[in-house]
Order: C-alpha cells, then structure tokens, then sequence
C-alpha cells in the first residue's frame, strides 16, 4: 500500500487525537479537577469513549452488530459538531488570556483562579445549546423559490416547474424517515420535474437497500420524470455503479456524462462528478464533447453536483447549472471558507447569460446539524421566452 498513504492516515489520527486531548484537558481542569467524586481515570475513559465514538463505528461497520455501529456512528457524528464549536470556543478563551497576560485588558475578576468552574459551564452549556438547535434545524427543511427567465423558446413549453434537491447523503444518519419528508414536500410542489444534483446516497449503500428507500422514491409525482447525477460522496464510498443500479430501479435516470431532450422542448445534461478520476473512475467528459450534439437555440440545464467549472459553461452556452454540495459550511462560521472556494457557495449568480442556482442541501454529512444555514428543496419556475 503507498506510503503517502499511512503519512496521511497518521498525521489525521495525530491532529484528531491533539484537538480531542485538548478538550478533555481544558474539561478536566475547569470542571472536574477539584471534584473528589470524580476520578481521573473514569472521566478521561468515557471522555475518550465519546471522542472515538465515529470512527470505531465506520471503521468497525462490517464487524459490529449493525445496532452497535449505528449508534456509535451516530453518537461520534454529535461529538464531531461538538469537538468542532468546544475547539473554535476553547482556543478562543485562550487566545484572549494569552492576549491579557501581554496587555492586562481584563477586569480584575476575570483573572480569579476561582472562575474557572463558571467559565467551563459556560461553555459545555453554549455548545449544548449549539448542538441542540443545529440538530433541530437541520430536520426542519424549507422550500428556497427561484422565478428566472430564459430567453429561449423551447417548443410549446412556455413555463417548466422544476424542484431540485441536493445533497440528501441517505445512509446511517440521514434515514429513510427525512427521505418520505422529503418526497412529501416535493410532491406537495407538483413539480412538471425532479432533480437530483448528486451526493443522494452518503457512501454505503446498505442503508438504502435495508431500509427499502427504492419504494420512497417511487412515490416521486412529476410529469416529466426524475433525473439524478452522481457526486463525490457515491464515489467514496466505491459503490457508484451500485448506487447508478438502485437509483434506476427506483425510477431515476442517472445521468453520467449525458444529455436528453425533454418533451421535445429543452435539454437536460447531467455531468459525472470531477473525483471521479481520484477514485479510480477515470476522467469525466469534457463539456464541450458532452454538449456536442445540443441545439443551442433551445434551453440547456445543466446538473453538475461540484458549482465549479462555471467559465466553461457559460462559454459552452448553458442556460441554468444546478448545483450543491457546499452546503453552505454546514456549520456557522464555514461559510467564510466555502465563501472563498467557490464563485457561487449558495442561491443564484448570473454569470453573462449563464444562471447558477447552488443549494445549500437538503441531508447533512458527519455532524447531523446545521448552523447558520438552512436545509432546502429548491423550487424553481422558469419562463421560456417566445
């Protein structure tokens, strides 16, 4: 196997095990070091429990009993976002008390030894409070509506409805239970169309199969069908053409590196995802080979998971790209990073005659919350223009 590899693998389990011991260093001394009751040992055992919680339960899937992994899983995936707001809030207190020692801006009372207790509740409580609303948040999705106009006839067709939904990452966490939510709430839009800008299954496949999702997507309602393209997440997992397989049988046309005429009025291309090539797929088609045999001069959608790429597309004439997978940072304050990375990390860009809708998602990956964003359907109107 490369050793670049096992580099990797370790400096990540380093970096993991230096932050968690962090947090559990900083609790210890704040909350519990002066508490006879607890001991030392008992509190660093199930601290450790917690913090490795996530990976034992994916590393040990195949060889756990499936109700042990799940809830490991589901239990490290919490501490994840924990870890994440403990880290930002923790190093932050410090940095301020490194900052005093040099310029003595506190008041007084803010350097009593004794405080120490008070300022540790307040944090356990603060990112409680985070993970509480993060989690209700993130499972009460809302409808994002867009009415563009694009300025080409498409056949007798002068108005198309469509919804799209990103990013559902069905498997351990997000359950068949958020699946039917989500066919309910498209359904109740009576969409003339269903689309699916990747990241559908969260890696395994499994989950899909053994909670019989296929059935909750045959209840899609739309006139013109449901169309789907694969993202980064069914490469992961190495299972793509299974999930291309499962996806089909429920009654959705994946799109990989292809393109239809829909009603005979506008065109859909749905491009594979740009890590294909990392996990051994090979390279997808270049756009300009894909959109070869397209009439310009009617509409052109275009689904690509990734919002990247978006030059090539408006030099390739498409009218409207539909993407995801920012998730616009998940967690508050990512969106400064996801803000940086891409042109477009959420809602619509008008690019020349190119029109770019991102959504921030509708399912979550690792932490099951949400934190300065919201969980979407994006419902769309568009008029064709005679």
């Amino acid at each position: 196997m490369n050793p670049l590899f096992f580099l990797v693998v370790g400096v990540f389990f380093l970096i993991y095990a230096g932050l968690n011991y962090y947090i559990g260093l900083r609790g210890w001394q704040a909350l519990f070091s002066h508490q006879p009751f607890v001991n030392h040992y008992a509190y660093w055992l199930v601290f450790w429990l917690i913090a490795l919680s996530y990976l034992a339960g994916r590393i040990g899937e195949k060889y756990y009993p499936g109700w042990l992994s799940h809830w490991l899983t589901l239990v490290g995936a919490y501490w994840l976002g924990a870890m994440f707001y403990f880290v930002l809030i923790l190093a932050g207190i410090d940095l301020i008390r490194l900052l005093d020692r040099l310029f003595r801006f506190l008041p007084g009372w803010a350097r009593v030894a004794g405080i120490a207790p008070a300022v540790g509740l307040c944090v356990f409580l603060l990112v409680s409070g985070l993970l509480l609303f993060g989690a209700w948040n993130a499972r009460h999705p809302k409808v994002q509506r867009y009415h563009l106009a694009l300025p080409k006839p498409a056949g007798n067709l002068t108005q198309l409805h469509a919804v799209m939904v990103s990013d559902v990452h069905l498997g351990t966490i997000v359950k068949n239970g958020q699946l039917v939510k989500m066919v309910d709430m498209v359904n109740s839009l009576k969409p003339d169309i269903v689309l699916f800008a990747g990241d559908v299954i969260d890696e395994s496949v499994e989950p899909f199969v053994e909670q019989q999702m296929a059935d909750s997507f045959r209840r899609l309602q739309s006139r013109y069908g449901v169309y789907a393209v694969l993202g980064n997440h069914e490469y992961i997992g190495g299972h793509a053409e299974e999930v291309v397989q499962y996806l089909r049988e429920a009654g959705v046309q994946v799109l990989r590196d292809q393109y239809v005429k829909v009603a005979g009025s506008f065109y859909l291309a749905g491009r594979d995802d740009s890590s294909r090539e990392r996990f051994g797929a090979g390279k997808r088609k270049d756009l300009a080979a894909l959109l070869s045999g397209v009439d310009r001069r009617a509409p052109l959608i275009l689904l690509d998971h990734q919002p990247t790429d978006l030059e090539n597309a408006q030099i390739q004439g498409v009218d409207l790209q539909l993407s995801g997978h920012t998730h616009l940072g998940q967690m508050f304050p990512n969106q400064l990073i996801t803000g940086r990375m891409y042109e477009d990390d959420w809602g619509l860009l008008r690019k020349g005659n190119l029109q770019v809708i991102v959504s921030s998602g509708f399912g979550t990956w690792g932490p099951p919350i949400r934190l300065g964003n919201s969980p979407e359907v994006v419902d769309i109107v568009l008029d064709f223009v005679h």
